[in-house]
């Protein structure tokens, strides 16, 4: 075996340690953000919220701690546990979205009743238009599964999209004053939600960096789909806002019957 066969095998084995960590990552800033709001308020017997929110929360915090075990798996050389558990993971997965459209439905009647259904019409987008996104890199990630150099990017991007919400309730925390108990506040206004989603997209650009430094560039799905990522952040008012998708977060407003 020769010198440079052993540094490859070095290399890919530490890539493999690298994404663990990265989902380790994830999987802490998924916690630590809803901790504060969700959490500690639910062991306290505090949060009162509709079965679905819970399933929501259960599901997507559940996605992180999936993600984490894949790439523990893989950076172990157990891959074809990984691969099997891997079918868990498509039916996660589309559970997710399924899950995000009948919570979009519920946060639309209560705010509806609370007096705040246009903000929450409008802050839809930032639900749906995530939940897109993730179905979207996720399928792309499924599609590319023997092609593993794309296929574990695709899966960090995805996850990695889905942090926004998780650091945005640590803004929540520090900037906004607490709603009464029993109380329904209104959503934030769509430009709230643009930092947060700069800081969880920290986690993309040390991704790029580790890139970087192991391959000499990033790879294509960083690129292009770090820049889709950012536009559909920086653009979330301009498209949110406006009354044709409020018009279409009123029609999904219906499908709960």
């Amino acid at each position: 075996m020769t010198d440079a066969t052993i540094g490859g095998s070095a290399s890919k084995v530490s890539s493999r340690w690298f994404y663990a960590w990265m989902a380790a990552t994830c999987m802490a800033v998924a916690f630590v953000g809803f901790a504060p709001s969700y959490f500690l308020p639910l062991v306290q017997g505090q949060f009162i919220a509709p079965p679905i929110i819970h399933i929501h929360g259960l599901i997507f915090f559940g996605w992180t701690v999936l993600f984490f075990v894949q790439t523990w798996l893989v950076a172990s050389g157990r891959t074809l546990a990984h691969r099997e558990l891997g079918l868990l993971g498509v039916a996660w997965a589309t559970a997710m979205v399924f899950v995000v459209f009948a919570a979009v439905v519920s946060r639309i009647e209560l705010l509806t009743e609370a007096g705040y259904r246009t903000e929450q019409l409008s802050f839809t987008w930032i639900q749906v238009s995530g939940a897109l996104f993730f179905g979207t890199v996720f399928t792309l990630a499924v599609v590319n599964v023997k092609r593993p150099e794309t296929h574990k990017r695709l899966m960090l991007l995805g996850t990695i999209s889905l942090l926004q919400a998780a650091v945005a309730r640590w803004f929540v925390v520090f900037l906004a004053p607490p709603s009464p108990p029993g109380e329904v506040g209104p959503p934030p206004p769509l430009f709230v939600a643009i930092p947060p989603g700069l800081v969880a997209d920290l986690l993309l650009v040390a991704a790029i960096v580790y890139d970087w430094r192991t391959r000499g560039k990033p790879h294509p799905v960083y690129i292009y789909g770090g820049i889709a990522l950012l536009a559909l952040q920086l653009t979330a008012p301009l498209i949110g806002n406006t009354d044709p998708w409020r018009s279409v977060a009123a029609w999904i407003g219906t499908w709960g019957g």
